[in-house]
């Protein structure tokens, strides 16, 4: 799938099947996240596999918006280095980098944006010097669950020619 049909096709899932992810197809999209750039290629991340059901389990009882994070074949926790300029921005470039190479490999994900960082942080024995940015869960989906095409402002809505104000 060619990159511009992923960006304008993505939809969150929510919901994954019992089907298990090959190892390749895990590394691809971890591979994904590691190869984000960043400002000064300062790379201000790492990143926790989750593979286990059990942890799985476990992880989502401090996932406060993503209650079916067990039901994913398997979940990445992105970290974000506190002591990093742009600690906020880089590392949100890797989760998307993330997300549109599982969509291109037929998994879905959902950014989960609420969350218990400090749970987080104690469950799975992450240093003070990071902060959790994310839990993404990945796995595959019933294709029959993406409904129509998502609402987006038009162009004229958002796209401003040489200054703000002037449609294109």
């Amino acid at each position: 799938m060619d990159v511009f049909k992923c960006v304008s096709t993505l939809r969150s899932v929510r919901s994954f099947i019992s089907k298990e992810v090959p190892a390749d197809i895990i590394m691809k999209v971890m591979e994904s996240g590691r190869l984000a750039p960043s400002a000064h290629n300062d790379q201000p991340w790492e990143f926790i596999l989750i593979k286990d059901k059990k942890v799985l389990k476990k992880l989502e009882q401090f996932c406060i918006s993503g209650r079916f994070v067990s039901e994913a074949g398997f979940a990445v926790v992105i970290l974000t280095d506190k002591s990093s300029k742009w600690f906020q921005i880089d590392p949100t470039r890797a989760a998307q980098n993330m997300a549109l190479t599982a969509w291109s490999l037929d998994l879905g994900t959902c950014w989960i944006g609420r969350l218990d960082a400090e749970g987080l942080m104690s469950l799975l024995n992450i240093p003070q010097k990071w902060q959790v940015l994310t839990v993404l869960p990945f796995g595959y989906f019933d294709k029959s669950y993406i409904g129509t095409t998502k609402f987006r402002k038009s162009p004229e809505q958002v796209f401003h020619l040489d200054g703000y104000g002037v449609e294109l």
